[in-house]
């Protein structure tokens, strides 16, 4: 049981861990080169200096999914004061998507069109604009 436990950590962190971060740029995405500046009382998110999103939140914190093209960000889930915000740079102009409530997120995974967060409230996964609590599941997450 205690081999488990310790695998099951060295999994979680490994896979969930390495992909929060909290820079503001330039990043690379197939859309444009994206960046992130400070405003009033949170952030303006542009690609190609042209205004794509803005947002209120103290920090910023983000998970990125690493596409494969030239390693370069494919998608990514940005935490904001009023809930997460998931920009889909695959194409152009990226797609903002609101999640509908303000979830404290811990890790995400991403998973075809979906992503999967795990916070305080339990898992969610959010897909096609939809937010729905995951009950047990069989599904694998990478």
């Amino acid at each position: 049981m205690r081999l488990f436990l310790v695998a099951l950590a060295a999994f979680s962190f490994a896979t969930g861990g390495h992909a929060q971060s909290n820079a503001t740029g330039p990043l690379e995405t197939p859309a444009g080169t994206l960046q992130f500046e400070r405003a009033e009382h949170g952030f303006v998110a542009t690609v190609d200096k042209e205004i794509v999103d803005r947002f209120e939140a103290n920090t910023l914190t983000h998970f990125d999914d690493i596409g494969s093209t030239n390693d370069s960000i494919a998608r990514m889930l940005v935490l904001t004061d009023a809930g997460p915000v998931l920009y889909d740079f695959r194409r152009r102009p990226p797609l903002v998507q609101r999640v509908s409530e303000r979830l404290k997120v811990r890790r995400v995974f991403w998973q075809g069109d979906e992503v999967v967060m795990q916070g305080p409230q339990g898992w969610f996964r959010f897909r096609q604009g939809v937010l729905t609590k995951l009950q047990s599941s069989t599904t694998v997450y990478h």
